[in-house]
């Protein structure tokens, strides 16, 4: 009885770690990405199904593929790259979910540099 009251604890502040990964739900649908750059705010608008994503940024629409790895992994290719930069793919990774958002990791496909943000689901694609 004693070992059991002592671990309850324990069990209980593990399971507060426990990331939640329903990624299959934000594999589909319309999203918002806010990100600070030089102290400035931007937003990234993009909605994405299965097999492409279509992001709008400041105006500029472009549109990447998109290449599922796992139900929490996919690659981004942009279909119409304007320069060398673009052609490379950005790997993504969905690290945890909740009801309406994710936290993702992303770099270039091969790098070690990576960089982390969240996505908030805004609707269902129709």
């Amino acid at each position: 009885m004693k070992k059991t009251l002592f671990l309850l604890p324990i069990l209980t502040l593990m399971s507060c770690y426990n990331a939640e990964h329903n990624c299959k739900n934000f594999k589909t649908g319309k999203f918002k990405f806010e990100y600070t750059v030089d102290g400035i705010k931007k937003t990234t608008f993009f909605e994405r199904n299965d097999s492409i994503e279509i992001e709008n940024y400041e105006g500029k629409i472009d549109t990447a593929s998109i290449r599922w790895v796992s139900d929490c992994e996919y690659v981004l290719q942009k279909i119409h790259p304007k320069n060398m930069a673009e052609e490379k793919a950005i790997s993504m990774k969905i690290l945890s979910t909740s009801k309406n958002s994710y936290i993702f990791e992303f770099g270039i496909v091969g790098s070690d540099k990576k960089q982390k943000g969240t996505v908030f689901k805004e609707s269902e694609n129709n």
